[in-house]
């Protein structure tokens, strides 16, 4: 380890092709925030289709050209961009945001390793993470436009090339950059899985890892496990678009010519994509879950409650995410006995899920509440975990789920319980460990204001779909002026789309924010929260290899807070137990 101390870094080795965990935390997080900022303009141009369908957008014009000449979106190119901007958000921003960012940061400075089990492994990740959020984007400039078929790209629109306009070469990019986005994934999960079982210090059982360790952990084995098949769907779909095959595709006309393809199953693309696509969810989630366990018990000065029973949930989630995946395809055609098994499987996972929001609860209730905006985001998570998890009931059960299936009632639940329950995470876990990224801290009252204006407006946004969804409004229509019975829906719509504008604008707020704090920030102490975990007992400047000496040994477990009879009311993880304690912890 001594020998790479000395070596003099060029600009290009530290801050480009760098292999230290620290430096590869903030390129997926810089390269999340632009995917962000791409994903979000596009919901906030199709939330202005959606809610004034007729008017005239020079806007429109200006950044669509020939797809909305004279300010007026092309069905087409709304399409494309629901497409793109449920694409990148839930794989460039979610996924690589939550996971490569802080799995990055964290793991090697809360076990107590020098660095990640591989760091040249580490350094192909983000690179193909970043070549594949390259082609993804170049898929915009392409002459017939980007893949069109929502995010979940079915056949038969994405398997044939002449099907629709983003069917063709878009569709092709969008497959390329999903391959890479994967290899990236699978890298990056399999040095994470190996780093935690093998570097962890002296001392640093599995028991005494703070809940964010597990909850990266068990992400990255979803990952290593489920991502392939999502590799091997995307493979066949390539070979069903360019060499005639057809296990997706049958007897299907197009523009009345009848194609030779016979005895594929477009279902079958739809077993394999919702294998990955609902451990998926969980790849995205439980990261935020274990930000927040972290968050709430250091803010609350307060052990966790229940830590073995918050590493079951875990652990319970990820095993039942793997068969649960038939929830989203009850209206396939699925044989009805079937559909009830899967039915039992998704309402199990609800027990798992209300046990984390339960422990959240108890954690927080009379604790020595700290509102730090990681704090606040923290609780916003619980909220929107919790109210999202009520309508899954609903979706869960197939007989209730036909009914209200692909209206917008399905893009209520799963963005408040999945994309806002994430995104808070994100946010909670950005504002607690700015600290560890640049040694300085962010603006408390820019972080508060940041916190309430996305809180209200993300509510406002997606509590109104409900009531959209129940009244039928189907998702991906790009305008309902020729359905007279939605016409009473269109003041919902307005009033959706101005919580959403008002929302994104919001998010100028926490760029500014995180770029001039990390310039110009007020210079943060070595442990800023009074945090029990390994990393505040790092050097504020990093050094190479983390810690300037030894390694720390670990003594106890990560949340001993306001303990009775403690001088301080916490006691880091390297402080040595007394007798006392010993004595009482048998």
């Amino acid at each position: 380890m001594e020998s790479h101390e000395h070596h003099k870094e060029t600009f290009i080795t530290k801050y480009i092709f760098s292999t230290d965990h620290k430096m590869i935390a903030k390129q997926f997080l810089i390269t999340g925030m632009i995917m962000g900022i791409v994903g979000v303009g596009m919901s906030l141009l199709f939330r202005l289709q959606l809610a004034w369908p007729d008017h005239e957008w020079p806007i429109l014009d200006a950044l669509l050209g020939k797809w909305a000449e004279d300010g007026v979106m092309t069905p087409d190119i709304y399409l494309a961009l629901v497409t793109i901007h449920g694409t990148i958000m839930v794989f460039f921003v979610l996924t690589a945001g939550l996971s490569g960012t802080f799995s990055n940061l964290l793991i090697p400075l809360q076990i107590g390793a020098r660095d990640m089990a591989s760091g040249f492994i580490n350094m192909l990740s983000y690179w193909f993470f970043f070549a594949s959020s390259v082609v993804m984007i170049s898929s915009l400039f392409v002459e017939n436009g980007p893949a069109s078929a929502g995010w979940t790209i079915y056949p038969p629109l994405s398997a044939l090339p002449q099907a629709i306009p983003g069917s063709g070469t878009g569709m092709t990019l969008w497959l390329v950059s999903m391959s890479l986005f994967i290899v990236s994934s699978l890298l990056g999960a399999l040095n994470y899985i190996v780093t935690v079982l093998n570097l962890r210090t002296k001392g640093m059982s599995m028991t005494r890892l703070p809940l964010t360790i597990w909850a990266f952990f068990v992400t990255a084995i979803l990952g290593v496990l489920s991502f392939p098949v999502l590799f091997s769907a995307a493979l066949l779909l390539i070979f069903d678009r360019s060499f005639g095959t057809s296990f997706y595709l049958s007897d299907i006309m197009v523009a009345g010519e009848l194609l030779t393809n016979q005895g594929g199953s477009p279902i079958l693309y739809q077993h394999l994509f919702w294998f990955l696509g609902h451990p998926e969810v969980y790849i995205i989630l439980l990261p935020a879950l274990g930000i927040s366990s972290e968050v709430i018990s250091t803010n609350a000065r307060k052990p966790i409650f229940g830590y073995r029973a918050m590493v079951g949930s875990i652990l319970a989630i990820a095993f039942l995410s793997f068969i649960v995946w038939g929830h989203h395809m009850f209206v396939t055609g699925m044989n009805p006995f079937l559909g009830s098994v899967f039915t039992f499987t998704t309402l199990l996972i609800a027990i798992p899920s209300a046990v984390k929001a339960f422990n959240y609860i108890t954690t927080l209730w009379k604790g020595n509440l700290q509102f730090t905006p990681a704090m606040m985001f923290s609780i916003g998570l619980v909220s929107t975990f919790i109210t999202g998890g009520v309508t899954g009931l609903i979706l869960g059960d197939s007989a209730l789920d036909i009914n209200v299936h692909d209206t917008y009632f399905v893009v209520a639940h799963f963005h408040i319980v999945m994309g806002l329950s994430a995104i808070f995470g994100l946010f909670a876990g950005v504002y607690h460990w700015f600290p560890k990224l640049f040694g300085r801290r962010m603006n408390k009252n820019l972080g508060y204001v940041h916190f309430w204006v996305t809180f209200i407006c993300a509510y406002g946004v997606f509590f109104p779909m409900h009531f959209l969804g129940m009244a039928g409004l189907p998702r991906r229509y790009y305008t309902n002026t020729n359905f007279p019975m939605f016409d009473d829906l269109a003041d919902i719509n307005v009033v959706v789309s101005y919580f959403a504008i008002i929302g994104g604008i919001a998010q100028v707020i926490f760029i500014y924010n995180f770029f001039y704090s990390a310039l110009r920030g007020k210079k943060s102490s070595q442990n800023p929260w009074r945090s029990n975990t390994l990393e505040w007992t790092t050097p504020v400047e990093h050094v190479h290899g983390n810690w300037p000496g030894e390694i720390p040994e670990v003594h106890r477990w990560p949340y001993d807070y306001s303990k009775p009879g403690a001088d301080e009311d916490f006691i880091p993880q390297t402080v040595p137990m007394t007798e006392d304690e010993m004595a009482t912890s048998h």
